[in-house]
């Protein structure tokens, strides 16, 4: 058993837990395992994600025979890869760079024979980075929805079905794309529940869900999209592959990393340092400034009461929160989550957070997220 560590600062502590969180998903540690054997064929890589040039540089080291590929990733977050090709494009709101490679990714899949191997490398951020458009959309299209999507409060769930019927390449059309090649997707989750299919909308999954429900989405937030996309939406024509399509028999998928996985990374850290920790969830939903509301709630409680747990302690979440985007505003929901919680807390004693996005974007912004102490509030002010 290791023995506790003196007490550390809470910002520091907070903080090396945040860096064991998002160690726990390098690629270097979670991919290696999963590799597959080598193939009588070709061995062809695809992928998109902020995580997937990082998950290519991986592969191409651990792998001794011939291969080759392309993946893309947003601006910022390439690595330098010799065999397989890495493309940049905007993240969250989709360019025509991510449309460039997207079509390429799938010309270079198509004509493959079962004794070729697909690994598809797919991480958080693959859906803008895949955008596609179904035949009668163009891109603009899909930018309005994603813009009026991400700025609407809707779960990523929600978001993603939308993305899913409005897409060439996702909901299991890149799968079936690479048929009758055999195919297996390595997935860094970053969505609550770890479902496949939300995890960059599912390029190699099978989806159950229609296009009548991605558009009940649209009424149900109020998103005025093009008559085009309503077309699409209302006649069918962006109907995803589902879970009987033949065309998927031979496709695999494992989660090689998962929220979870980093909470309990964080959560080692704490006890180390001699601190009791209780993990509230890997899949809290809602928007930020309401889930701040009851996090506030219960640590005051702990604080003041002792109850349900005795201080100190450390109390860990994940999942992903929504923000509503107001007038100007470009969102942020660890940082809208922050502010919340330190209005709620009013400047507590003894009570520190961190909320931080482990791919290291908060929303639109060009951070993971940040700090609170006690003063951080007067210190606004």
């Amino acid at each position: 058993m290791t023995e506790p560590r003196p007490p550390a600062e809470p910002a520091a502590l907070l903080r090396e837990m945040f860096a064991q969180a998002i160690a726990s998903a390098q690629p270097s540690r979670c991919v290696p395992p999963h590799l597959p054997t080598r193939p009588a064929g070709r061995l062809i890589v695809i992928g998109a994600g902020k995580a997937s040039a990082a998950m290519a540089q991986v592969v191409e080291e651990h792998w001794t025979g011939p291969l080759s590929g392309l993946v893309v990733t947003r601006y910022g977050y390439d690595v330098p890869c010799r065999r397989i090709e890495i493309a940049l494009a905007a993240h969250p709101v989709p360019d025509e760079a991510g449309q460039a490679a997207a079509r390429r990714m799938l010309e270079m899949v198509g004509g493959l024979g079962p004794d070729d191997r697909v690994l598809c490398l797919i991480s958080g951020g693959g859906s803008a980075l895949l955008p596609l458009p179904v035949e009668g959309l163009s891109l603009a299209d899909k930018q309005q929805v994603s813009r009026a999507l991400l700025g609407s409060g809707a779960r990523i769930s929600e978001i993603n079905c939308v993305r899913r019927h409005l897409s060439a390449i996702k909901g299991g059309r890149l799968a079936a794309a690479c048929h009758p090649a055999r195919v297996l997707t390595l997935l860094i989750s970053d969505v609550p529940g770890d479902d496949p299919i939300d995890i960059a909308s599912g390029p190699t999954v099978a989806d159950p869900t229609t296009c009548a429900d991605a558009l009940e989405i649209l009424r149900r937030y109020g998103i005025e999209a093009s008559h085009r996309v309503l077309d699409v939406l209302e006649r069918g024509i962006g109907e995803s592959v589902k879970p009987s399509d033949p065309r998927l028999a031979c496709a695999e998928t494992r989660i090689v990393a998962t929220p979870q996985m980093a909470l309990e990374a964080a959560a080692e850290v704490a006890r180390r340092a001699g601190l009791a920790v209780h993990i509230l969830g890997d899949a809290i939903e809602g928007e930020a400034r309401d889930v701040a509301k009851v996090m506030a709630g219960i640590a005051l409680q702990v604080a003041r009461r002792g109850q349900p747990f005795a201080p100190p302690c450390v109390l860990l979440s994940g999942g992903e929160t929504t923000v509503t985007v107001k007038g100007q505003g470009r969102g942020g929901r660890n940082v809208e989550f922050l502010l919340a919680l330190a209005i709620a807390l009013g400047g507590e004693p003894g009570i520190h957070a961190l909320a931080g996005d482990t791919d290291g974007v908060d929303g639109q912004e060009e951070i993971a997220g940040a700090y609170l102490g006690p003063d951080t509030l007067a210190r606004a002010f």
